[in-house]
C-alpha cells in the first residue's frame, strides 16, 4: 500500500517511522510519503492561507498550492504504478470513522490525505478531485482539533494493522472491539495476563479452567456487559439476529429487553421496570 500525506507540518507524521506502522515501511509493506504543502507556494512568505470569503473570523487552506501538490502526487504515483488512488480528507464535519471504514480502505493499494488546519481546505479543491478517484471525507470524533495530522496518525494506524503481514498473529484483530462478525457491534471485554493474583486481586477463575467454550462465552458476556455500560446506542442500534439465546439472556439480565412491537428478538431497548437499582 502507498501512503501520501500532504502537510505543513511534515514534524508531525514522524511517529509513523515507529512502531507496528514503522515496522510495516521497514518491510516494504508500506510505502509512506509526506511532503510539505510549503514546497508548493511561490511568494516569499510560503503563503497557503487567505481570507475567507463572505467574511468571518479564520483564514481558509488556498486552492492553488493544493491543486499543484495534489497533481503533482498523483503524477508520481500513477508513474510509479501505484494502482488507484482515493483521497482521505481528515474533518470534523466528515463521516464517522469506523473499523468497518479502516477495513474498506485497508483494501485499496494508494491513500492519499490531506489534513488542513485553520478552518479547512477551499471547497472546490474537494470539489475538483472527486471527479479524478473517490474521496472520504472522515471524522475521527465529535471534536475540533487545531489540525488533521493527528487523524492521519489515527486512520493509518487503524487501517495499517488490517494489512496482510502486518500483525505478528493474523487472528489479532479478530476480536477487537467492531471486528466484522460476531464483535461487529460490541466492545471487548476485559483482558489479563499472568500473574494470577495481583494486590489481592485474582483473575477470573474461568480463563484457568482450560474449557475454551466457557471462555468463549464468559468473553461475549463480558463484551456483552461493557458494551451496555459504555455505549448502549450500539446494541439499539444492532441487528438483533446477531444475537444467539445465550445473548439474550445476559442482555435480559443487564435490563435490556426486544421491542415487543417488532419481530421475534426484534432491536433490543433498555427495560427500566423491575430492576433493582
Amino acid at each position: 500500500m502507498r501512503l501520501d500525506v500532504v502537510t505543513i507540518f511534515p514534524e508531525y507524521l514522524e511517529p509513523l517511522n515507529v512502531s507496528l506502522v514503522g515496522k510495516a515501511r521497514a518491510r516494504g509493506q508500506l510505502n509512506v510519503h509526506v511532503h510539505d504543502l510549503r514546497s508548493w507556494t511561490y511568494d516569499r512568505h510560503n503563503t497557503v492561507d487567505d481570507t475567507p470569503y463572505g467574511g468571518g473570523p479564520g483564514m481558509v487552506m488556498k486552492t492553488g498550492p493544493w491543486g499543484d501538490a495534489l497533481d503533482s502526487v498523483l503524477a508520481d504515483g500513477y508513474e510509479s504504478g501505484s494502482g488507484a488512488p482515493a483521497l482521505i480528507v481528515p474533518t470534523p464535519s466528515g463521516r464517522p470513522f469506523t473499523q468497518e471504514l479502516a477495513v474498506h480502505l485497508s483494501e485499496r493499494p494508494w491513500l492519499i490525505f490531506t489534513p488542513a488546519r485553520y478552518e479547512g481546505i477551499d471547497r472546490r479543491v474537494v470539489d475538483e478531485y472527486a471527479t479524478r478517484m473517490p474521496v472520504y471525507e472522515v471524522s475521527i470524533g465529535d471534536y475540533v482539533l487545531a489540525g488533521g495530522e493527528a487523524a492521519v496518525l489515527v486512520v493509518t494506524e487503524a487501517v495499517a494493522r488490517l494489512l496482510p503481514g502486518v500483525l505478528g498473529n493474523a487472528e489479532s484483530h479478530r476480536d477487537d472491539s467492531f471486528a466484522p462478525g460476531a464483535m461487529a457491534s460490541l466492545l471487548e471485554g476485559p483482558v489479563y495476563t499472568k500473574p494470577p493474583e495481583w494486590r489481592g486481586r485474582d483473575i477470573p477463575e474461568v480463563l484457568l479452567s482450560g474449557h475454551h467454550g466457557k471462555i468463549a462465552r464468559w468473553r461475549r458476556d463480558e463484551a456483552l456487559k461493557r458494551t451496555t455500560a459504555h455505549r448502549p446506542d450500539l446494541i439499539e442500534r444492532c441487528d438483533p439476529k446477531a444475537f444467539d439465546k445465550k445473548d439474550r439472556e445476559m442482555l435480559s439480565i443487564l435490563g435490556w429487553a426486544p421491542d415487543p412491537e417488532g419481530e421475534p428478538y426484534g432491536r433490543f431497548w433498555r427495560r427500566t421496570e423491575g430492576l433493582a437499582e
